[in-house]
């Protein structure tokens, strides 16, 4: 190997440490869960979650500066890394790495910077509308690590695609909930089509736990169906979110729009001993 070769895959390793460290900066819970998965894994999710995280704080954290020209250059920054295989963007270049190894659909990152885009403006989302966003913002992420999962198996890939894409809606809706409030307040945003942020009742708040445990139930249907060195770390994500879930259900509207519902840190450790001692004594 020449040295500039050798110099390439030093950039290229340490573009993954970028994106991993963005992970356990941003993340305690989507660390821990990359944590469970086998080892191969882990540099590849990292780098997912930190290209959705980059772009996300864009349209939602720098409220002093042109986002929508902030964005528009991250877009055509990620379109040119895919194009040449190359970005001096640590996180985009450990991305289209990624992307390239595992054959990432085009589609799902066009379907979730479009997603993104649409945070750029103050709307009220109508039933089409929200489950678009749904699928860019959380599905197709869903959908990027399941093509990770799967190594190259496209039978596999498209037998547990549906799953994927309802697990991915169930925690998308959850933040939302948990999320009301400073969507509200801070960004101009309900997602919930048809919903008045000043009209959340416990019947509204009830029709949409309704929808999030159908999602539930049917993402845990492919759970149990991914390959083993995928499946501990996607079933902590489950464990999670559905603890989240029940406290979000235990609450009554007026305090969910008073308060971020929360697990705590230790919380979480505990969800991880328990999640890897049932996938150890019942084979999940």
């Amino acid at each position: 190997m020449t040295k500039t070769m050798d110099h390439v895959q030093l950039f290229t390793d340490t573009s993954r440490a970028c994106a991993k460290l963005i992970t356990q900066r941003y993340s305690t819970s989507f660390t821990l869960g990359i944590r469970t998965l086998d080892q191969r894994f882990h540099l590849p999710v990292y780098a997912v979650y930190g290209f959705v995280r980059w772009a996300d704080e864009i349209v939602d954290t720098f409220h002093a500066h042109d986002k929508a020209a902030l964005f528009a250059d991250f877009k055509r920054q990620t379109y040119e890394a895919l194009e040449i295989g190359l970005s001096l963007n640590p996180v985009l270049h450990a991305f289209q790495d990624v992307v390239r190894q595992y054959g990432i659909d085009r589609e799902f990152i066009d379907a979730f910077l479009f997603s993104m885009e649409m945070d750029l403006d103050d709307r009220s989302y109508n039933q089409s509308l929200y489950e678009r966003y749904i699928y860019g913002s959380a599905e197709v992420v869903g959908l990027m690590c399941l093509r990770i999962f799967c190594e190259g198996d496209t039978a596999q890939f498209d037998h547990l695609r549906e799953p994927a894409r309802r697990l991915g809606s169930a925690f998308q809706k959850i933040n939302f909930l948990r999320d009301i409030r400073s969507d509200y307040e801070e960004r101009g945003r309900v997602y919930f089509p048809g919903v008045q942020y000043e009209q959340f009742t416990d019947e509204v708040k009830r029709t949409i736990e309704a929808d999030i445990r159908a999602d539930f139930e049917a993402g845990y249907a492919g759970i149990v169906q991914l390959p083993r060195a995928a499946r501990l770390g996607v079933y902590l994500a489950y464990v999670y979110y559905l603890k989240l879930f029940h406290k979000i259900r235990q609450l009554p509207a007026r305090r969910i729009l008073g308060e971020r519902v929360r697990v705590p840190n230790n919380t979480k450790l505990l969800l991880l001993m328990g999640s890897y001692f049932r996938y150890r004594l019942v084979r999940l």
